[in-house]
Protein backbone atom coordinates (compact mmCIF):
# COMPACT_ATOMS: atom_id res chain seq x y z
CA UNK A 1 0.00 0.00 0.00
CA UNK A 2 1.09 3.42 -0.52
CA UNK A 3 2.21 5.82 2.01
CA UNK A 4 1.67 9.69 1.76
CA UNK A 5 5.35 10.15 1.06
CA UNK A 6 5.45 7.82 -1.86
CA UNK A 7 1.78 9.95 -2.41
CA UNK A 8 3.54 12.74 -2.74
CA UNK A 9 6.66 11.50 -4.70
CA UNK A 10 3.99 10.44 -7.21
CA UNK A 11 2.25 13.95 -7.29
CA UNK A 12 6.27 15.62 -7.87
CA UNK A 13 6.76 12.85 -10.41
CA UNK A 14 3.78 13.52 -12.32
CA UNK A 15 4.26 17.14 -12.26
CA UNK A 16 8.05 16.90 -13.16
CA UNK A 17 9.65 19.54 -10.81
CA UNK A 18 11.59 20.55 -14.41
CA UNK A 19 8.61 20.74 -16.30
CA UNK A 20 8.79 25.00 -17.32
CA UNK A 21 11.98 23.57 -18.91
CA UNK A 22 9.92 22.39 -21.87
CA UNK A 23 7.59 25.41 -22.42
CA UNK A 24 9.28 28.01 -20.93
CA UNK A 25 9.40 29.95 -24.29
CA UNK A 26 5.42 29.56 -25.00
CA UNK A 27 4.94 31.08 -21.54
CA UNK A 28 7.63 33.90 -22.25
CA UNK A 29 6.13 34.99 -25.43
CA UNK A 30 2.81 34.98 -24.02
CA UNK A 31 3.26 36.64 -20.58
CA UNK A 32 6.06 39.29 -22.06
CA UNK A 33 8.78 37.86 -20.11
CA UNK A 34 6.52 37.45 -16.74
CA UNK A 35 6.90 34.33 -16.49
CA UNK A 36 7.03 33.63 -12.45
CA UNK A 37 3.92 35.76 -12.14
CA UNK A 38 2.54 33.83 -14.32
CA UNK A 39 3.46 30.47 -12.18
CA UNK A 40 2.37 32.12 -9.14
CA UNK A 41 -1.33 32.60 -10.78
CA UNK A 42 -1.19 29.47 -11.67
CA UNK A 43 -0.23 28.13 -8.48
CA UNK A 44 -3.14 30.29 -6.56
CA UNK A 45 -5.55 28.72 -8.95
CA UNK A 46 -4.17 25.30 -8.20
CA UNK A 47 -3.96 25.51 -4.60
CA UNK A 48 -7.51 26.38 -4.08
CA UNK A 49 -8.11 23.01 -6.61
CA UNK A 50 -5.95 20.99 -4.62
CA UNK A 51 -8.05 22.27 -1.33
CA UNK A 52 -11.05 21.19 -2.77
CA UNK A 53 -9.08 17.68 -3.77
CA UNK A 54 -8.62 17.00 -0.31
CA UNK A 55 -11.99 18.10 0.73
CA UNK A 56 -13.83 15.28 -1.40
CA UNK A 57 -10.95 12.88 -0.85
CA UNK A 58 -11.87 13.24 2.71
CA UNK A 59 -15.54 12.48 1.84
CA UNK A 60 -15.10 9.92 -0.82
CA UNK A 61 -11.87 8.08 -0.39
CA UNK A 62 -12.32 6.52 -3.85
CA UNK A 63 -10.57 5.89 -6.84
CA UNK A 64 -11.98 8.04 -9.87
CA UNK A 65 -10.74 12.01 -9.36
CA UNK A 66 -13.12 14.59 -10.20
CA UNK A 67 -15.30 11.93 -11.89
CA UNK A 68 -16.14 10.55 -8.33
CA UNK A 69 -16.05 13.48 -6.74
CA UNK A 70 -18.59 15.54 -8.76
CA UNK A 71 -20.81 12.53 -9.52
CA UNK A 72 -21.29 12.09 -5.70
CA UNK A 73 -20.78 15.91 -4.54
CA UNK A 74 -23.12 16.99 -7.24
CA UNK A 75 -25.05 14.49 -9.31
CA UNK A 76 -24.75 11.69 -11.46
CA UNK A 77 -24.86 13.61 -14.28
CA UNK A 78 -22.27 16.12 -13.52
CA UNK A 79 -20.09 12.82 -12.28
CA UNK A 80 -20.54 11.58 -16.07
CA UNK A 81 -19.44 14.53 -17.63
CA UNK A 82 -16.46 15.83 -14.83
CA UNK A 83 -15.31 12.62 -15.93
CA UNK A 84 -15.89 13.19 -19.23
CA UNK A 85 -13.69 16.43 -19.01
CA UNK A 86 -11.45 15.39 -17.10
CA UNK A 87 -10.54 12.51 -19.80
CA UNK A 88 -9.58 14.82 -22.49
CA UNK A 89 -6.55 15.71 -20.40
CA UNK A 90 -5.49 12.50 -19.05
CA UNK A 91 -6.22 10.55 -22.54
CA UNK A 92 -4.10 13.38 -24.15
CA UNK A 93 -1.37 14.27 -21.90
CA UNK A 94 0.79 10.94 -22.05
CA UNK A 95 1.07 11.99 -25.89
CA UNK A 96 1.68 15.17 -25.01
CA UNK A 97 4.60 13.99 -23.04
CA UNK A 98 5.92 11.19 -25.59
CA UNK A 99 6.44 14.05 -27.65
CA UNK A 100 8.14 16.48 -25.81
CA UNK A 101 10.67 13.76 -25.03
CA UNK A 102 10.88 13.17 -28.59
CA UNK A 103 11.88 17.44 -29.52
CA UNK A 104 13.87 17.20 -26.64
CA UNK A 105 15.82 14.19 -27.96
CA UNK A 106 16.04 15.17 -31.64
CA UNK A 107 18.89 17.54 -30.98
CA UNK A 108 20.76 14.22 -29.51
CA UNK A 109 19.84 11.85 -31.88
CA UNK A 110 19.02 13.22 -35.18
CA UNK A 111 18.79 10.40 -37.36
CA UNK A 112 16.05 8.83 -35.00
CA UNK A 113 12.55 9.00 -35.83
CA UNK A 114 9.59 10.56 -33.56
CA UNK A 115 7.50 7.22 -33.90
CA UNK A 116 10.89 5.16 -32.70
CA UNK A 117 10.61 7.17 -29.23
CA UNK A 118 6.89 7.22 -29.14
CA UNK A 119 7.38 3.15 -29.35
CA UNK A 120 9.82 3.02 -26.81
CA UNK A 121 8.17 5.14 -24.52
CA UNK A 122 4.99 3.53 -24.43
CA UNK A 123 6.19 0.19 -24.43
CA UNK A 124 8.59 0.51 -21.55
CA UNK A 125 5.63 2.73 -19.83
CA UNK A 126 3.09 0.11 -20.01
CA UNK A 127 5.12 -3.24 -18.73
CA UNK A 128 6.20 -1.13 -15.28
CA UNK A 129 2.32 0.05 -15.12
CA UNK A 130 0.92 -3.28 -15.34
CA UNK A 131 3.40 -4.81 -12.67
CA UNK A 132 1.76 -2.81 -10.04
CA UNK A 133 1.64 0.59 -8.96
CA UNK A 134 4.30 -0.06 -5.88
CA UNK A 135 6.77 -1.18 -8.20
CA UNK A 136 6.09 2.43 -10.24
CA UNK A 137 6.15 4.39 -6.76
CA UNK A 138 9.83 2.33 -6.19
CA UNK A 139 10.65 3.64 -9.67
CA UNK A 140 9.83 7.12 -9.41
CA UNK A 141 12.33 7.91 -6.67
CA UNK A 142 15.26 7.38 -8.93
CA UNK A 143 13.57 8.88 -11.72
CA UNK A 144 12.92 12.23 -9.59
CA UNK A 145 16.23 12.25 -7.73
CA UNK A 146 17.59 12.20 -11.30
CA UNK A 147 15.24 15.32 -12.16
CA UNK A 148 16.00 17.14 -8.75
CA UNK A 149 19.86 16.95 -9.60
CA UNK A 150 19.36 18.15 -12.92
CA UNK A 151 17.56 21.08 -11.31
CA UNK A 152 19.64 22.00 -8.97
CA UNK A 153 22.85 22.18 -11.32
CA UNK A 154 20.68 25.16 -13.78
CA UNK A 155 19.56 26.60 -10.27
CA UNK A 156 23.51 26.94 -9.26
CA UNK A 157 25.13 27.84 -12.29
CA UNK A 158 22.29 29.91 -13.33
CA UNK A 159 23.02 32.10 -10.44
CA UNK A 160 26.59 32.12 -10.67
CA UNK A 161 26.32 33.08 -13.83
CA UNK A 162 23.39 35.50 -13.40
CA UNK A 163 25.90 37.34 -10.45
CA UNK A 164 28.84 36.94 -12.53
CA UNK A 165 27.60 40.15 -14.87
CA UNK A 166 25.35 37.71 -17.63
CA UNK A 167 21.78 38.98 -18.37
CA UNK A 168 20.28 41.07 -15.77
CA UNK A 169 22.78 40.66 -13.49
CA UNK A 170 21.38 40.13 -10.43
CA UNK A 171 17.98 38.36 -9.69
CA UNK A 172 15.52 41.54 -10.21
CA UNK A 173 11.64 42.36 -9.78
CA UNK A 174 10.77 42.70 -13.32
CA UNK A 175 9.94 38.97 -14.05
CA UNK A 176 7.24 39.11 -11.69
CA UNK A 177 5.66 42.76 -12.38
CA UNK A 178 6.93 44.87 -15.33
CA UNK A 179 5.27 47.81 -15.28
CA UNK A 180 5.58 48.61 -19.11
CA UNK A 181 3.62 45.49 -20.12
CA UNK A 182 1.89 43.82 -17.70
CA UNK A 183 -2.38 43.59 -17.81
CA UNK A 184 -4.44 40.99 -16.38
CA UNK A 185 -5.63 39.12 -19.45
CA UNK A 186 -1.74 39.00 -20.96
CA UNK A 187 -0.77 37.19 -17.25
CA UNK A 188 -4.10 35.04 -17.50
CA UNK A 189 -3.23 34.24 -21.34
CA UNK A 190 0.18 33.07 -20.54
CA UNK A 191 -1.35 31.22 -16.92
CA UNK A 192 -3.30 29.08 -19.76
CA UNK A 193 0.02 27.83 -20.55
CA UNK A 194 1.77 27.50 -17.42
CA UNK A 195 -1.42 25.60 -16.07
CA UNK A 196 -0.07 22.50 -18.01
CA UNK A 197 2.98 22.35 -15.44
CA UNK A 198 0.75 21.73 -12.67
CA UNK A 199 -1.60 19.46 -13.98
CA UNK A 200 -0.60 16.01 -12.20
CA UNK A 201 -1.54 16.81 -8.41
CA UNK A 202 -5.16 15.52 -8.99
CA UNK A 203 -3.87 12.22 -10.52
CA UNK A 204 -2.95 11.46 -7.02
CA UNK A 205 -6.97 11.34 -6.04
CA UNK A 206 -7.13 8.63 -8.27
CA UNK A 207 -5.14 6.07 -6.06
CA UNK A 208 -7.40 6.65 -3.33
CA UNK A 209 -8.39 3.18 -2.95
CA UNK A 210 -4.01 1.77 -3.02
CA UNK A 211 -3.32 4.38 -0.22
CA UNK A 212 -2.19 3.43 3.67
CA UNK A 213 -5.78 3.70 4.79
CA UNK A 214 -5.37 7.40 6.27
CA UNK A 215 -8.48 9.22 4.69
CA UNK A 216 -6.42 12.78 5.08
CA UNK A 217 -3.52 10.91 3.36
CA UNK A 218 -4.90 11.81 -0.21
CA UNK A 219 -5.57 15.55 0.70
CA UNK A 220 -2.52 16.20 2.83
CA UNK A 221 -0.26 15.10 -0.57
CA UNK A 222 -1.88 16.45 -2.73
CA UNK A 223 -1.52 19.73 -1.45
CA UNK A 224 2.09 19.44 -0.09
CA UNK A 225 3.07 18.25 -3.96
CA UNK A 226 1.50 20.78 -5.20
CA UNK A 227 3.62 23.63 -3.13
CA UNK A 228 6.79 21.99 -3.23
CA UNK A 229 6.36 22.09 -6.82
CA UNK A 230 5.36 25.51 -7.19
CA UNK A 231 8.33 27.15 -5.45
CA UNK A 232 10.53 24.91 -7.88
CA UNK A 233 8.74 26.46 -10.93
CA UNK A 234 8.95 30.12 -9.72
CA UNK A 235 12.63 29.64 -8.76
CA UNK A 236 14.06 28.08 -11.61
CA UNK A 237 11.95 30.50 -14.16
CA UNK A 238 12.72 33.19 -11.59
CA UNK A 239 16.70 32.66 -12.41
CA UNK A 240 15.94 31.94 -16.40
CA UNK A 241 14.10 35.26 -16.81
CA UNK A 242 16.78 37.19 -15.23
CA UNK A 243 19.71 35.32 -17.11
CA UNK A 244 18.16 35.70 -20.46
CA UNK A 245 17.65 39.23 -20.33
CA UNK A 246 19.12 40.82 -24.15
CA UNK A 247 18.75 36.96 -25.58
CA UNK A 248 16.86 36.45 -28.19
CA UNK A 249 15.79 32.51 -29.00
CA UNK A 250 15.59 30.67 -32.19
CA UNK A 251 12.10 28.98 -31.31
CA UNK A 252 10.49 28.78 -28.27
CA UNK A 253 10.15 25.31 -27.98
CA UNK A 254 13.68 25.75 -27.48
CA UNK A 255 14.14 28.55 -25.39
CA UNK A 256 15.32 27.33 -21.64
CA UNK A 257 17.77 24.82 -23.42
CA UNK A 258 19.26 28.34 -24.70
CA UNK A 259 19.56 30.00 -21.59
CA UNK A 260 20.89 26.91 -19.91
CA UNK A 261 24.13 26.45 -22.68
CA UNK A 262 24.67 30.33 -21.37
CA UNK A 263 24.86 29.34 -17.89
CA UNK A 264 26.62 26.07 -18.04
CA UNK A 265 27.51 25.90 -21.46
CA UNK A 266 26.90 22.72 -24.11
CA UNK A 267 26.83 19.83 -20.93
CA UNK A 268 24.55 21.62 -18.95
CA UNK A 269 21.70 21.67 -22.00
CA UNK A 270 22.60 18.15 -23.04
CA UNK A 271 22.19 17.58 -19.45
CA UNK A 272 18.97 19.33 -19.35
CA UNK A 273 17.81 17.93 -22.91
CA UNK A 274 18.55 14.58 -21.27
CA UNK A 275 16.20 14.93 -18.24
CA UNK A 276 12.96 16.51 -19.88
CA UNK A 277 13.14 13.13 -22.24
CA UNK A 278 13.71 10.95 -19.10
CA UNK A 279 11.03 13.09 -16.75
CA UNK A 280 8.45 13.38 -19.45
CA UNK A 281 8.79 10.10 -21.43
CA UNK A 282 9.10 7.96 -18.36
CA UNK A 283 8.76 9.18 -14.91
CA UNK A 284 5.49 11.89 -15.87
CA UNK A 285 3.99 9.65 -18.78
CA UNK A 286 4.50 6.55 -16.54
CA UNK A 287 2.09 8.18 -13.71
CA UNK A 288 -0.15 9.80 -15.93
CA UNK A 289 -0.74 6.18 -17.52
CA UNK A 290 -1.54 4.95 -14.65
CA UNK A 291 -3.95 7.39 -13.80
CA UNK A 292 -5.40 7.45 -16.71
CA UNK A 293 -6.34 3.81 -16.63
CA UNK A 294 -7.78 4.32 -13.54
CA UNK A 295 -9.71 6.72 -14.35
CA UNK A 296 -11.18 4.86 -17.23
CA UNK A 297 -11.72 1.26 -14.71
CA UNK A 298 -13.68 3.74 -12.22
CA UNK A 299 -15.97 4.67 -15.23
CA UNK A 300 -16.64 1.14 -16.11
CA UNK A 301 -16.81 0.05 -12.69
CA UNK A 302 -19.70 2.18 -12.67
CA UNK A 303 -21.13 1.30 -16.12
CA UNK A 304 -20.12 4.77 -17.81
CA UNK A 305 -17.82 2.79 -20.25
CA UNK A 306 -17.25 -1.00 -21.26
CA UNK A 307 -17.04 -3.39 -18.98
CA UNK A 308 -14.43 -4.35 -20.09
CA UNK A 309 -12.16 -1.58 -18.89
CA UNK A 310 -13.26 -2.86 -15.10
CA UNK A 311 -11.18 -5.96 -15.83
CA UNK A 312 -8.56 -6.14 -12.79
CA UNK A 313 -5.33 -8.56 -13.86
CA UNK A 314 -5.38 -11.73 -11.47
CA UNK A 315 -1.72 -11.48 -10.48
CA UNK A 316 -0.71 -7.86 -10.68
CA UNK A 317 -4.12 -6.74 -9.06
CA UNK A 318 -4.10 -3.48 -11.92
CA UNK A 319 -6.24 -2.72 -14.29
CA UNK A 320 -4.84 -4.08 -17.63
CA UNK A 321 -7.24 -3.16 -20.11
CA UNK A 322 -7.55 -0.01 -19.06
CA UNK A 323 -3.74 0.49 -18.79
CA UNK A 324 -3.13 -1.15 -22.57
CA UNK A 325 -6.16 1.49 -24.20
CA UNK A 326 -4.27 3.70 -23.13
CA UNK A 327 -1.24 3.02 -24.25
CA UNK A 328 -2.49 2.46 -27.71
CA UNK A 329 -4.28 5.89 -27.71
CA UNK A 330 -1.35 7.55 -26.88
CA UNK A 331 0.23 6.16 -29.55
CA UNK A 332 -1.86 6.88 -32.08
CA UNK A 333 -2.50 10.94 -30.93
CA UNK A 334 1.42 11.30 -30.97
CA UNK A 335 1.65 10.30 -34.18
CA UNK A 336 -1.19 12.66 -35.35
CA UNK A 337 -0.16 15.63 -33.61
CA UNK A 338 3.76 15.68 -33.85
CA UNK A 339 3.64 18.76 -35.98
CA UNK A 340 0.88 19.92 -33.81
CA UNK A 341 2.64 20.30 -30.24
CA UNK A 342 0.96 23.66 -29.39
CA UNK A 343 -2.63 22.45 -30.39
CA UNK A 344 -2.56 19.12 -28.30
CA UNK A 345 -1.36 21.05 -25.37
CA UNK A 346 -4.37 23.72 -25.35
CA UNK A 347 -6.83 20.76 -25.69
CA UNK A 348 -5.17 19.21 -23.00
CA UNK A 349 -5.55 22.14 -20.36
CA UNK A 350 -9.16 22.85 -21.32
CA UNK A 351 -10.10 19.26 -20.42
CA UNK A 352 -8.48 19.50 -17.15
CA UNK A 353 -9.47 23.02 -15.96
CA UNK A 354 -12.82 22.88 -17.00
CA UNK A 355 -12.98 19.43 -14.86
CA UNK A 356 -11.85 21.58 -11.71
CA UNK A 357 -14.74 24.12 -12.34
CA UNK A 358 -17.10 20.88 -11.62
CA UNK A 359 -14.82 19.72 -8.79
CA UNK A 360 -15.21 23.30 -6.83
CA UNK A 361 -19.17 23.29 -6.96
CA UNK A 362 -19.01 19.72 -5.52
CA UNK A 363 -17.31 20.98 -2.47
CA UNK A 364 -19.89 23.59 -1.87
CA UNK A 365 -23.29 21.39 -2.89
CA UNK A 366 -21.51 17.89 -0.84
CA UNK A 367 -20.73 20.11 2.46
CA UNK A 368 -22.52 23.65 2.38
CA UNK A 369 -25.81 22.56 0.79
CA UNK A 370 -26.28 18.77 1.81
CA UNK A 371 -24.05 18.61 5.18
CA UNK A 372 -25.12 22.28 6.34
CA UNK A 373 -21.43 22.79 7.04
CA UNK A 374 -19.98 25.65 9.02
CA UNK A 375 -16.70 25.91 7.72
CA UNK A 376 -17.40 28.59 5.68
CA UNK A 377 -13.80 29.21 4.65
CA UNK A 378 -12.87 25.86 3.26
CA UNK A 379 -16.46 24.76 1.91
CA UNK A 380 -17.15 28.12 0.40
CA UNK A 381 -14.87 30.88 0.18
CA UNK A 382 -12.00 28.68 -0.64
CA UNK A 383 -13.87 26.52 -3.95
CA UNK A 384 -15.54 29.65 -4.68
CA UNK A 385 -11.79 31.48 -5.39
CA UNK A 386 -10.96 28.97 -7.33
CA UNK A 387 -13.64 28.21 -9.35
CA UNK A 388 -13.16 31.91 -10.49
CA UNK A 389 -9.59 31.90 -10.98
CA UNK A 390 -10.00 28.84 -12.95
CA UNK A 391 -12.57 30.24 -15.33
CA UNK A 392 -10.98 33.71 -15.93
CA UNK A 393 -7.89 31.92 -17.03
CA UNK A 394 -10.45 29.52 -19.32
CA UNK A 395 -12.05 32.67 -20.49
CA UNK A 396 -8.70 34.11 -21.28
CA UNK A 397 -7.73 30.99 -23.40
CA UNK A 398 -7.04 30.24 -26.59
CA UNK A 399 -10.32 30.18 -29.09
CA UNK A 400 -9.05 27.07 -30.87
CA UNK A 401 -8.80 25.55 -27.37
CA UNK A 402 -12.14 26.32 -26.93
CA UNK A 403 -13.55 25.40 -30.50
CA UNK A 404 -11.96 22.08 -29.79
CA UNK A 405 -13.14 21.76 -25.58
CA UNK A 406 -16.69 22.70 -27.14
CA UNK A 407 -16.79 19.76 -29.99
CA UNK A 408 -15.30 17.63 -26.84
CA UNK A 409 -18.31 18.40 -25.05
CA UNK A 410 -20.91 17.57 -27.63
CA UNK A 411 -19.34 14.31 -28.05
CA UNK A 412 -19.93 13.75 -24.68
CA UNK A 413 -23.52 14.66 -24.53
CA UNK A 414 -24.55 12.60 -27.60
CA UNK A 415 -22.47 9.79 -25.86
CA UNK A 416 -24.43 10.01 -22.06
CA UNK A 417 -28.07 10.14 -24.46
CA UNK A 418 -26.83 6.69 -26.04
CA UNK A 419 -26.07 5.41 -23.03
CA UNK A 420 -29.10 6.25 -20.66
CA UNK A 421 -31.29 6.19 -23.59
CA UNK A 422 -30.73 3.96 -26.01
CA UNK A 423 -28.52 1.16 -23.88
CA UNK A 424 -30.84 1.88 -21.02
CA UNK A 425 -28.19 1.94 -18.49
CA UNK A 426 -29.48 2.57 -14.74
CA UNK A 427 -28.40 5.80 -13.18
CA UNK A 428 -27.21 4.33 -9.80
CA UNK A 429 -24.05 3.98 -8.60
CA UNK A 430 -22.28 1.01 -7.85
CA UNK A 431 -19.88 1.46 -4.81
Amino acid sequence: MLTTGDLIIYGLIFMVPIAPFAVYGFVWNDAKGMVPLAYLIGLIGMFFTATSYAAMSRAFPVAGSVYSYAQRGLSEIAGFFAGWLILLDYILIPALLYLFSAIALQPMFPNVPEWIWLIGFVSFNVVVNLIGIEFTARANRYLLAIELVVLALFVLLGLIALYSGHGAGGLTLRPVYDPGVFSIATVAGATSIAVLSFLGFDGISTLSEENSGDRNSVGRATVLSLLLVGVLFMLQTWIATDLSRGMSFSSPGTAFYEIARLAGGRWLEWSILGAVALGSGIANAMAAQAATSRILFAMARDRKLPAVLARIHPRYQTPYVSTLLVALVSLLVGVFFSSRVDDLSRIVNFGALTGFLLLHLSVINHYLVRQRSGDWLRHLVSPVVGFLVIAYVLYEMDTSAKIMGTCWIAIGIVYYLVLIYVLKRPAALEL
